[in-house]
């Protein structure tokens, strides 16, 4: 007997089966996500080291909002790169 789990992935199988990657594709694709770790991190050090500068909290509650605006700007990027490379043909 199968458990919900196993059913529901079997119909989503058939209504959008999973794409195949190549191993180029995966190499490239996990060169992209250790780039953007890289550059994620580079900026957190470089705000963090502000926002413990900053000289009110007011200061550095702007530089908290504009560090998490910079992550989710690079993570968008990220997937959108990821898509491009998975778009493509075999």
């Amino acid at each position: 007997m199968k458990s919900a789990y196993e059913l529901a992935m079997e119909r989503l199988n058939k209504t959008s089966p999973s794409a195949r990657l190549t191993p180029d594709q995966k190499a490239r694709i996990a060169g992209l996500e250790s780039k953007y770790k890289a550059q994620i991190a580079g900026r957190e050090i470089a705000m963090k080291d502000e926002i413990t500068r900053a000289a009110d909290s007011e200061k550095a509650a702007q530089l908290q909002q504009q560090l998490a605006h910079e992550r989710a700007k690079l993570q968008a990027e990220l997937e959108d790169k990821k898509e491009a490379v998975r778009r493509e043909k075999a």
